[in-house]
């Protein structure tokens, strides 16, 4: 008796992400393994239609579900499947893709199906913040600005991008925080507050290098108000996985906080933008999420190192214009 095949349900999201993906019906076909799996594709036709699909997908005890799309569809269809046995495949088409980044997983297309064809599973932690689930960086003043701006800057390229918001940043008012956590209670003044699950905005702006997805720990990072100058430095400290070492930074490791603020306004859960109240809450619901996994994991090291040239002669033209 031969094992029953397992299988695979691709959501595109056709209005979403940067990239066309026309082609995607004939590539299953070429790279998924029909011995092994059965697919089917389904386009969304409206907002939220990703989340319910993925949704039926955990009742019905699909495999894999597949998120074809930006880093929206990827948190609709992972905040869906979260606590189900489904796991959450990635065929990255946003402009930042910060979960597939921070899983090492391809950025092409072809490959990305070559490793969901692989078929290897593990199981992550993801964040809530006030019941609303994320799976890499959820955060507060200025960085609810800066992960806005991330989503928009595929298209206007990495280096118009860091000098647009930084300089933006500098008008950007500090607030007061009081963040309780098991040590108890913190004062500070700060330009943001981040919280982060996975290390990285998307685009390999490193907000957190040495998070970890499977630690059972949020990432708290808190960054104090800097002048022009400062501004270029912590830009390419985000680009170098180096912003740790930043002395406008403070951060530290917690399951789960509170943030007290003078106001209510702007916060943003993996660049999704939203209004909340004065008081947050910030927690890690440890291994909730099964998702496909690259085990080849490796990354491409030139291209960061190309990133990391432009980020320099960037901040060179901040400080000399």
């Amino acid at each position: 008796m031969h094992n029953q095949k397992k299988t695979i349900t691709f959501i595109i999201n056709p209005i979403s992400g940067t990239k066309s993906k026309e082609a995607l019906p004939s590539l299953v076909s070429q790279h998924i393994d029909s011995n092994l799996y059965d697919c089917e594709i389904i386009k969304t036709q409206y907002a939220g239609h990703a989340a319910e699909i993925a949704r039926q997908c955990a009742a019905d005890h699909k495999d894999i579900c597949v998120a074809v799309g930006g880093d929206g569809t990827v948190n609709e269809v992972a905040r869906s499947l979260a606590h189900s046995d489904t796991a959450l495949g990635i065929i990255p088409c946003g402009s930042g893709n910060g979960l597939a980044r921070h899983l090492c997983l391809p950025m092409d297309m072809k490959q990305a199906l070559d490793i969901i064809n692989i078929g290897k599973t593990d199981h992550f932690d993801y964040g809530v913040i006030n019941d609303q689930p994320f799976f890499c960086t959820c955060g507060m003043g200025f960085d609810a600005y800066v992960s806005l701006k991330f989503a928009e800057s595929g298209k206007r390229g990495l280096a118009t991008y860091v000098e647009n918001v930084l300089k933006e940043g500098l008008t950007y008012k500090p607030d007061t925080y009081i963040i309780t956590d098991e040590t108890g209670e913190h004062q500070y003044k700060a330009f943001l507050v981040a919280c982060a699950n996975a290390s990285q905005y998307g685009n390999n702006a490193y907000i957190a290098p040495e998070a970890s997805m499977q630690d059972g720990l949020l990432d708290v990072i808190i960054m104090e108000p800097f002048n022009i100058i400062e501004a270029a430095k912590v830009g390419f400290d985000l680009f170098a996985k180096t912003l740790k070492n930043n002395n406008h930074i403070q951060t530290f490791q917690a399951c789960s906080i509170h943030i007290s603020r003078n106001e209510p306004g702007a916060v943003h859960f993996d660049g999704d933008p939203t209004k909340m109240g004065k008081e947050i809450d910030v927690r890690i619901e440890p291994l909730g999420l099964k998702a496909i996994i690259n085990p080849h994991h490796t990354q491409d090291e030139a291209k960061a190192g190309k990133v990391m040239n432009n980020i320099s002669k960037t901040i060179d033209k901040i400080l000399v214009g």
